[in-house]
């Protein structure tokens, strides 16, 4: 008896998540401002998380980029120019996100100050993110089943696609909500009388200002990439369901602490939080399920067929 799964996973579990960001939804509807007084306390702790917290979930993309190198390579000689190519864009992506997000944090470790220091310093900074994620797909290649190379390219290009697409769509949205942050409020004589509620939306009074970019968020977007762990798990070689069950667990464990890391460092509100992770969720599970229709298990089928 075949149960359904959505994104390597009962379909219990997607249930779960949608259920919990929904109750934060409510929850924070009604009580954003004071969860935010009661949670919001810079530290150096969180600071730290708040800038390296997001390797794990960038690691994902040169995994992605390994699916599609070994799916392709699979297929055939014909393929060897694309699967080279797509496999170093993996690890760009990885490498682009982290230094545009992060990258001012390490190029301040390196003393570099733009206009008056070497530019070596500068590259040295895109090397520290090269090094961190490089180890990644010559890990994963070695990791990964080649016996369903179909499936191993959906599950890469799900990865890829949904996780471009949730950034794009979240940058879209901060605009669209305009929502000015809290760290931004407690700055005011009255923070409370310039609070807005997530619905109170004030399209591109944004612009450029990252005081007004609080809903969504934009680092939920990045820490529910790890929703997708457990289908990387799900084309590993010696996969069980189990292991998916426990990387799902991971992930979720992940995301509360990267959530309430947003809240206490006075970044955002509890809806943001949620909105994000929801938002996010969401498209991984439409993308993944759009890619990976039809590409199911070899051994399975033939099993259910006899």
């Amino acid at each position: 008896m075949n149960k359904k799964t959505i994104m390597a996973v009962p379909a219990t579990c997607f249930r779960a998540v949608v259920a919990t960001c929904l109750l934060g939804i409510v929850i924070g509807s009604f009580c954003d401002f004071s969860i935010n007084v009661a949670l919001a306390n810079k530290t150096d702790l969180g600071a730290f998380f708040a800038t390296y917290g997001s390797w794990f979930s960038y690691c994902l993309y040169p995994a992605a980029g390994a699916c599609l190198f070994v799916g392709l390579r699979k297929k055939g000689p014909r393929y060897s120019m694309l699967a080279w190519t797509l496999l170093m864009l993996g690890l760009f992506m990885a490498v682009y996100y982290s230094n545009s997000y992060n990258g001012k944090n390490v190029r301040a470790l390196l003393g570099y100050v733009a206009g008056e220091s070497s530019p070596l310093l500068s590259v040295i900074s895109w090397l520290f993110w090269v090094v961190l994620y490089a180890w990644v797909p010559l890990v994963m290649v070695r990791l990964l089943d080649d016996s369903n190379p179909d499936k191993l390219i959906a599950v890469g290009a799900a990865i890829l696609v949904a996780g471009i697409t949730a950034d794009n769509v979240n940058l879209w949205l901060k605009q669209v909500g305009s929502r000015p942050r809290y760290k931004y409020l407690i700055t005011l004589e009255d923070p409370k009388a310039a609070f807005r509620n997530w619905w109170q939306m004030i399209p591109n009074l944004a612009g450029s200002d990252d005081g007004f970019k609080s809903w969504p968020s934009g680092n939920m977007t990045i820490a529910s990439m790890m929703f997708a762990l457990p289908m990387l798990a799900d084309v590993t070689k010696k996969r069980s369901e189990g292991r998916n069950l426990r990387c799902f667990i991971a992930a979720c464990v992940f995301v509360v602490i990267y959530g309430y890391n947003r809240i206490h460092m006075t970044n955002h509100f509890l809806t943001d939080v949620c909105f994000g992770t929801l938002i996010t969720y969401l498209i991984y599970a439409a993308v993944s399920k759009a890619f990976l229709s039809g590409t199911g298990d070899p051994i399975k089928k033939g099993c259910e067929r006899l």
